[in-house]
């Protein structure tokens, strides 16, 4: 029986973080949620393994390979490695049978505020992956569109995205950003404090995966009615033998009391910088809280305290920018005001 090709183009959304990458297929949802880390041979420039098999490799490989992020705080740090890492993840949305699939129209979300050069490796990494057409929307937007807020209607809506590399906080009205604010304080800035506490407190050093768990585990912004113990083991920085300590959720919390300060003034300057009635409207629907930063414990709570506003977490704030751009695909012509124009689309 003769085989029949179909010609395919699965358009797709992407959420490029410092920490995870999500593609969104459009009519098929969220397909793929990887780290976004990249195992690399030193001598031969050779990839080896992308994404989860990357990560569990962290901290872990011999002299000769490393497992590195070719994003830092939320842009291209490393051009070729995260053009690799996006070809990777695009072909994994269009390995299906008998299917001879088109470049892909992508929708990918950037940090608010990042430079031309910036934007442009973004979008010349995703056409070098197989893109068609690359389209940039700032991360803020989408993640508000995500979280399925009326981005295009004349009236105040504030999201806090607290990602991996970068935390924005953007006052969005009438498909624009009107107040914004983008910070290199972030996961990965609370995790590193986590580090430091154990340095300073018991000489002890610890991975950064480790120190992950530990954030998620114990950090709190706010202090808990029930106070939580955890053993942690490390390698003592004295002896450079293994060492177990047990620490506290208080102990933390007053460890990441420094970052979590800088992350609630910004809301609070963001919101002075606001128009009065846009404030207004904030106050009748609250703050929004989203990325993996809004699921530490109490974090809501403080800023609701600090701003004297009704604070709320999202849904799924870890997928909330890449159900952004994946709902930009699915009706381009709603969103076309939202998207980021850069040099190389003018050039066209």
């Amino acid at each position: 029986m003769k085989k029949l090709w179909r010609h395919v183009s699965h358009d797709i959304g992407i959420d490029l973080g410092t920490a995870n990458t999500l593609v969104y297929v459009r009519g098929a949802g969220i397909v793929i949620n990887e780290p976004s880390v990249v195992a690399i041979n030193k001598k031969t420039k050779e990839v080896l393994a992308i994404g989860s098999r990357a990560k569990e490799m962290v901290g872990k490989t011999p002299s000769g390979i490393i497992a590195a992020r070719p994003l830092v705080d939320g842009v291209v740090s490393d051009f070729e490695v995260t053009e690799q890492m996006l070809r990777y993840f695009i072909s994994q949305v269009h390995q299906k049978r008998f299917v001879l699939w088109q470049r892909p129209r992508v929708v990918i979300g950037i940090p608010s505020g990042v430079t031309e050069v910036e934007k442009r490796a973004v979008e010349s990494a995703a056409k070098s992956a197989g893109a068609r057409i690359t389209y940039l929307v700032e991360e803020p937007m989408a993640a508000a569109i995500g979280c399925r807020l009326d981005v295009l209607a004349p009236q105040g809506n504030m999201i806090v995205d607290i990602g991996g590399g970068t935390t924005e906080v953007a006052i969005i009205s009438l498909g624009g950003i009107v107040v914004s604010r983008s910070l290199r304080v972030a996961g990965d800035e609370l995790s590193e404090g986590v580090m430091q506490f154990l340095r300073n407190e018991f000489n002890l050093h610890i991975g950064e995966q480790t120190a992950e768990n530990i954030k998620f585990t114990l950090g709190s912004a706010y202090p808990a009615k029930k106070v939580k113990h955890m053993p942690v083991r490390g390698r003592d920085l004295v002896t450079g033998l293994p060492k177990q300590v047990e620490i506290s959720s208080d102990q933390l919390r007053i460890a990441l009391s420094k970052q979590i300060r800088v992350l609630v003034e910004a809301i609070k300057t963001t919101l002075e910088e606001t128009p009065p009635e846009l404030v207004a409207d904030i106050m009748k629907h609250g703050i929004v809280l989203t990325g993996g930063g809004a699921l530490l414990s109490g974090l809501d709570r403080l800023v609701a305290n600090e701003t004297n506003m009704p604070v709320k977490v999202a849904e799924e704030p870890l997928a909330s920018v890449v159900q952004g751009t994946g709902l930009i695909i699915e009706d381009l012509d709603q969103y076309k005001d939202v998207l980021v124009s850069t040099q190389l689309q003018k050039g066209l």
